[in-house]
């Protein structure tokens, strides 16, 4: 997960109307704008170019790494919004 996520995450594991916000933000006409603007709105600067360049150097890095190459993504390794709200559906738990 992005640093920045990941620490708006832990920021939301003690702020239960942070978590309605970030909640919120799936609704938002852009979502992954609104998380952006959200997280760095509480001190964690992230932009949606900076979040999505992330994924593509991960798949990049993880292609290079086998031996002949990877062919296919992991499923669920594919978008870091999804992770986000994934670890979030963890923390409601």
């Amino acid at each position: 997960m992005n640093e920045q996520l990941y620490k708006l995450l832990q920021k939301a594991r003690e702020d239960a109307e942070l978590r309605k916000r970030i909640w919120a933000v799936k609704e938002a006409k852009d979502p992954a704008l609104a998380l952006c603007e959200l997280c760095t709105a509480e001190g964690f600067p992230l932009t949606v170019g900076g979040l999505f360049s992330e994924q593509e150097e991960f798949f990049c890095n993880l292609f290079r790494s086998c031996n002949g190459s990877a062919v296919q993504p992991l499923d669920g390794w594919d978008d870091p919004f999804d992770m986000f709200f994934a670890a979030m559906e963890a923390l409601e738990k």
